[in-house]
């Protein structure tokens, strides 16, 4: 046989081969494996593989074949899991803009992973509904001591007894350096060597489901980190040059050859529900995704994910500080079809209402209850008004949407790195307020999400770390401090003094957890398990829908929330963050006891298991006493 049969036999025995994804390297058993990646701006490409992938070892080296649109194809007969491969092209050698691992870092070759050999046992999980969730943020990194996908399994028996349902892991696609948030992820089909291989990120997830958690990934699809980013090499149409986000050129969705950049991003978010059986996505910084395309990207990017997941149910959630409560909306009536959006608006008050400052990015909240009854009922505060502290207007309508579609914290990464000390709250807040507004958080009607530690007040902060190299780290480290001056106290010589230095192993060291403070802490710990348990179990608190509900400010620090129940079996969530009040006389219908009933104290955050002093009675014959600083459930009884 001529070596030209030889090629044609062999182009067709690939077109014969279905493919599960456009890009990347898929395995065929004794075949060896083929590889796909897209680079227009190459005239040729080829393959290495074996040894260490590089032009200098006794890598198998051959070309592949051009296809429309810029891409390349070829089949490695011999190729195996566990080998490591580079494309080649006129400028050197790197690693696949779509690698499934890899194990020496973003920098390094990349490896063949068999994603067909773990054995899954969670073939009866139903997935993840919208309602009836309780987040539960985690850095892989900081959750444990070892900083492993095993080491955090480990912990999963705790978390379900805690009564969590969902966690929330950050990004995990592979970035440069020993140590990072995962927001600079370069490499975003790799889970990331620092935390295990990917089969070990799978036994996370099966065995999170064992326990009845789902779990979703936070995934960037708005920048690329700058360090190890070899996309350029490919094609030059991952960006789009006439658009510029907070962090450079924004990604291409609607531009010059844009749709092979819309197929990557979507087939990322397939791959990661398929491949690791994810339960759904977080969408990091959506207002930094920008594209006016006839269907949006994150329509179609959801619609696939929720197709890849099927028939299991898919969580998608955003990040979106433009408050644009469409992407909550059904694509039907113009949105854009995911599930939930973090409010930042109520954590901006509970901080306010805790704290008592109201500077730099909380400067249009006041801390009073009328905010968290309008949050409670309606989600944003801000929905179209103007907004002091960006002075324009804020946010858009969405007084027609579900509690479940808008995600409440007291903390989570972000706000907690937002300051000097990386403190947490319970740092800055007294015990007995705070014990409050946890009530209100995992009691009130939207989505609640806690932060990893503090269900029992982790001493550990959180920080901002990196491991760059000098020069990126020092560009980095200057944005970073620029960006913390918009709070004036931060802004000072002293306060910028004592500032952690992202790149210290140090720093990365403040912000692991101890687990021994769950005992230490116990009675942090008991009100959050009670709190999830009562939400739980509990008819009405945490699962009505708009209108099944109600709210009204008692004072300026006080509040009610009524749940109106079947046979008028109803709940009253009374929260007092402030003084002590006598609510006399109490004009307020949504105190007014069902018919033939009394209310009873069902529960109450300033019980002594918790470090409290304890709950006189609320209701008498003269009206309405409300103890400073608690939070309390009221349920109907008779007399």
């Amino acid at each position: 046989m001529s070596e030209s049969q030889k090629d044609t036999q062999l182009r067709n025995h690939q077109t014969a081969m279905p493919r599960t994804y456009p890009v990347g390297p898929e395995l065929h058993g004794d075949r060896g494996a083929r590889f796909r990646v897209w680079a227009p701006s190459r005239k040729e490409v080829a393959v290495l593989v074996g040894g260490d992938a590089t032009r200098e070892s006794h890598a198998t080296r051959q070309m592949l074949e051009p296809e429309k649109d810029g891409y390349f194809s070829g089949l490695v007969p011999g190729a195996t899991p566990g080998m490591l491969y580079r494309f080649d092209v006129e400028s050197g050698a790197f690693p696949d803009p779509a690698s499934r691992f890899q194990p020496s870092g973003p920098h390094g070759p990349s490896q063949l992973i068999d994603s067909s050999a773990f054995p899954w046992t969670d073939e009866d999980w139903p997935g993840v509904p919208q309602e009836g969730q309780v987040i539960y943020e985690m850095h892989l990194g900081t959750f444990t001591p070892e900083g492993t996908w095993a080491a955090a399994a480990a912990q999963l028996p705790e978390l379900a007894l805690l009564g969590i349902t969902l966690l929330e892991i950050m990004p995990v696609a592979d970035f440069p350096g020993e140590r990072g948030w995962g927001y600079d992820g370069v490499n975003l089909f790799a889970p990331t060597r620092l935390y295990g291989s990917p089969d070990d990120m799978r036994a996370f997830v099966n065995e999170a489901h064992r326990h009845g958690i789902g779990v979703i990934l936070d995934v960037v699809y708005n920048h690329l980190g700058p360090n190890g980013n070899y996309l350029g090499q490919f094609s030059p149409y991952y960006v789009h040059h006439k658009r510029i986000s907070e962090w450079g050129d924004a990604l291409n969705f609607d531009g010059e050859n844009s749709g092979p950049v819309r197929e990557f991003f979507c087939t990322n978010a397939e791959y990661w529900i398929r491949e690791f059986h994810l339960d759904g996505l977080r969408l990091d910084a959506t207002q930094q995704i920008f594209d006016d395309s006839e269907e949006h990207i994150l329509t179609e990017l959801t619609r696939r994910a929720r197709a890849a997941g099927s028939p299991r149910k898919i969580y998608i959630v955003a990040e979106n500080e433009s408050q644009h409560s469409k992407l909550v909306r059904p694509s039907a009536r113009g949105g854009y079809g995911l599930d939930s959006i973090w409010n930042d608006d109520f954590h901006h008050s509970a901080m306010v209402a805790m704290t008592g400052r109201n500077e730099a990015y909380f400067t249009d909240y006041r801390g009073w209850a009328q905010e968290f009854v309008a949050s409670a009922k309606w989600g944003f505060l801000y929905q179209g008004q103007y907004y002091q502290w960006q002075k324009k207007q804020r946010g858009t309508p969405c007084l027609d949407l579900e509690p479940w579609n808008f995600v409440t914290f007291l903390q989570n990464h972000d706000q907690i790195a937002n300051s000097l000390w990386g403190q947490r709250i319970h740092n800055m807040a007294n015990r007995a307020t705070l014990r409050a507004l946890t009530a209100l958080l995992l009691l009130g009607p939207s989505t609640p999400m806690l932060f990893q530690g503090q269900e029992f007040a982790s001493s550990s902060r959180f920080l901002y770390f990196t491991d760059h190299d000098a020069d990126l780290a020092t560009c980095i480290g200057e944005g970073r401090v620029k960006f913390l001056e918009q709070f004036p106290g931060i802004a000072t010589d002293k306060a910028r003094a004592v500032l952690s230095d992202p790149q210290s192993d140090e720093t990365f060291q403040k912000c692991v957890l101890d687990f021994s403070e769950r005992q230490k802490n116990e009675e942090m710990y008991r009100l959050h398990r009670d709190l999830i348990q009562l939400r739980k179990n509990d008819p009405l608190l945490g699962k009505v829908k708009r209108g099944e509900y109600d709210g009204a400010p008692l004072g300026r620090n006080a509040l009610v929330l009524r749940c109106f129940g079947r046979e008028q079996n109803d709940r009253l969530l009374i929260v007092n963050y402030g003084p002590a009040m006598d609510f006399d006389p109490a004009p307020e219908p949504l105190l007014a006891p069902v018919d033939g009933c009394t209310w009873h104290l069902h529960w109450s955050s300033e019980d002594p298991s918790y470090g409290g002093s304890g709950t006189p009675a609320f209701e008498s014959v003269e009206n309405w006493t409300v103890p400073a600083m608690s939070a309390v459930v009221l349920i109907p009884a008779k007399p």
